[in-house]
């Protein structure tokens, strides 16, 4: 088909379509598309197009302006449902809704915050007048969908103001005596932290405050001196770990620093301990024998129960589900009131997602790490310097250090190409580590078997431990100076971070080495996570690039579950909005007492 305007001819073209087939002599349509010459000749191949009335006056949908473009499914496609169709249902729908989109903010919110209005919004991120009103109008969607989730949380914050919560006075004995006999100082952010969470554990608000830092920022020391400060009360504490591993060394390091101060009643309370164990532990937690216990998910079980459980210490959270951890809760405290909460993790959390996923909570940062602790160094190399690479192991080793090497996989598999933990273990020992003292802990490996290679790496009786991520957290050598992460490119920034941490915990020299085995096709996502931490050993920046590499979803997990994901807002990008969105929630909260 030919068209003609003042400015020449011009060829359109439609393969395999009869339904285009529609045009009389003489319509006048607008068209939009690419133009090519074809034999001399200008041809567009299947314009946008749509009928205009002859004085040319009407709304042009598809052609003349920014055109929006709707996604679709097969299903839909089949049923003609395309980028077109919805264009013309979502102009009908603004047309229709126009007087009835009232928006949710605050009575004079929208002028008082310089906003346009929803529907001014709604207009333009559909149907723009330019592009430069686009983001104007997602960033007040965006605003309106972070206030609804503020607000949201404020009403959580202020339900749970308005229970009856427990209230424990300062620690005079065993806080004071456990820091004088630390070989340390601790650092004016664990003050800094230790004081918030006082002021909580003084008040008869009932606590649920975030503890989080660095690896290595000694958020266990902390969250220790909350615990005696209850215990000196009367009262229970549980710290509850998502693994054994994990569980075990909480257990050993709290033994080791209660001790000391003459508390005899720590245990350790896990699956997989013999019947009789349990049992015995069961009942000194129901009698009140037993003040502070560290155990996994087994204290979830129906038949643990507390005397009086005042405080609930969380370690990594975001491994349990969010029904795990309010099951605990409910073991607290009963007639003497609601129990504290207190969540842990070492993965540092970006404020805007803090704000977000963790909105309901109060917030403290450990943002310092101890002196003397020196940066890992890091680098990437390829699988082609393996050699190079465990002959620096064997280096280590042969200096008096140990070292880790972590692999994605526990066996072969069939459908994936990567080297497993078995295999790597098997070559290590038999090739470049022959003489090193090697063993292999996994996830899957009985809970003796594990605690007892465990024990040998703590003890120096195994140079080199090769494992999967299970020594992700938890793990504490000081002696360990080399960390190997093969196949790399596999892991996300922040687990990678957390298997770093495993290594130069002990004031040596430490390196961390990233052996990537890229494929194609694999994009270069990868790249971007291992160049970030090759740039830097801090835990923040490295939160907030992940955030910015994977966004929200994954990173979110269960804790979110209950409130609506973000369909407009962006974590990283509107962190200004998060912040006025916030003050917006607490504001109208206010006005409402």
């Amino acid at each position: 088909m030919e068209v003609a305007d003042d400015t020449g001819t011009l060829r359109c073209v439609w393969f395999q379509g009869g339904r285009y087939h529609t045009f009389e002599p003489g319509d006048v349509i607008a068209l939009s598309g690419r133009i090519e010459i074809f034999r001399g000749s200008r041809q567009v191949s299947h314009p946008e197009y749509e009928f205009v009335s002859d004085d040319g006056e009407g709304e042009l949908l598809h052609t003349g302006g920014v055109i929006p473009l709707y996604g679709s499914t097969a299903d839909l496609k089949e049923r003609g449902l395309r980028s077109r169709g919805f264009r013309r249902l979502v102009a009908e729908a603004l047309k229709v809704c126009a007087a009835h989109l009232p928006t949710q903010l605050p009575p004079g919110g929208e002028a008082r915050l310089g906003l346009m209005s929803l529907m001014e919004a709604l207009r333009a991120v559909h149907f723009p007048e330019s592009l430069a009103m686009v983001e104007p109008a997602r960033r007040r969607l965006a605003f309106e969908e972070l206030f609804l989730l503020q607000r949201e949380l404020e009403s959580r914050r202020r339900a749970l103001r308005a229970q009856e919560g427990l209230s424990f006075a300062a620690s005079q004995d065993l806080v004071p005596r456990l820091l004088q006999n630390l070989p340390f100082a601790l650092t004016a952010a664990q003050h800094r932290c230790i004081d918030e969470i006082g002021v909580d554990l003084g008040s008869t608000v009932p606590m649920r405050r975030l503890l989080h830092g660095d690896v290595g920022s000694g958020k266990t020391l902390v969250a220790l001196c909350a615990a005696l400060r209850v215990i000196e009360q009367g009262w229970q504490v549980a710290i509850m770990a998502p693994t054994e591993i994990l569980a075990e060394q909480h257990f050993h390091n709290v033994r080791r620093l209660t001790t000391a101060l003459g508390m005899q009643d720590v245990v350790l309370f896990k699956g997989g301990a013999r019947a009789a164990l349990k049992r015995e532990l069961r009942n000194g937690l129901a009698s009140g024998a037993t003040r502070l216990v560290v155990g996994t998910h087994a204290l979830l079980e129906d038949d643990v129960e507390f005397a009086r459980l005042g405080l609930a210490i969380v370690d990594e959270q975001h491994r349990f589900g969010v029904a795990q951890r309010d099951r605990l809760s409910t073991k607290g405290a009963g007639a003497g009131g609601v129990l504290d909460l207190l969540i842990m993790t070492a993965t540092p959390i970006p404020r805007s997602l803090a704000l977000t996923v963790y909105g309901d909570l109060s917030v403290s940062v450990i943002d310092e790490l101890p002196p003397g602790r020196r940066p890992v160094r890091t680098a990437m190399r390829d699988p082609a310097r393996r050699d190079r690479i465990f002959g620096f192991v064997a280096e280590q080793v042969r200096a008096g250090r140990q070292a880790y090497v972590v692999y994605p996989l526990i066996e072969d598999s069939a459908r994936i190409d990567l080297t497993s933990a078995q295999s790597g273990y098997e070559e290590l020992r038999s090739e470049w580590l022959a003489d090193c003292r090697v063993a292999l802990i996994y996830g899957r490996l009985p809970a003796e078997e594990k605690a007892l290679v465990m024990a040998q790496f703590v003890a120096g009786e195994v140079d080199v431990l090769v494992s999967t991520t299970v020594i992700e957290v938890g793990v504490d050598v000081a002696n360990a100076t080399v960390m190997v992460i093969e196949h790399a490119e596999r892991f996300g920034l922040a687990q990678l971070h957390q298997l770093r941490g495993r290594v130069g915990r002990g004031g040596a020299e430490a390196y961390c080495i990233l052996v990537a085995y890229p494929t194609e096709g694999e994009g270069q996502e990868w790249r971007e996570r291992l160049d970030a931490l090759c740039s830097t050993n801090d835990g923040f920046i490295l939160a907030r690039k992940d955030l910015e590499i994977r966004g929200p979803g994954e990173i979110l997990g269960t804790r979110q579950a209950g409130l609506a994901d973000l369909r407009i807002a962006h974590l990283v990008k509107d962190e200004d909005l998060m912040e006025a969105a916030r003050s917006a929630a607490m504001m109208e909260n206010a006005e409402k007492l």
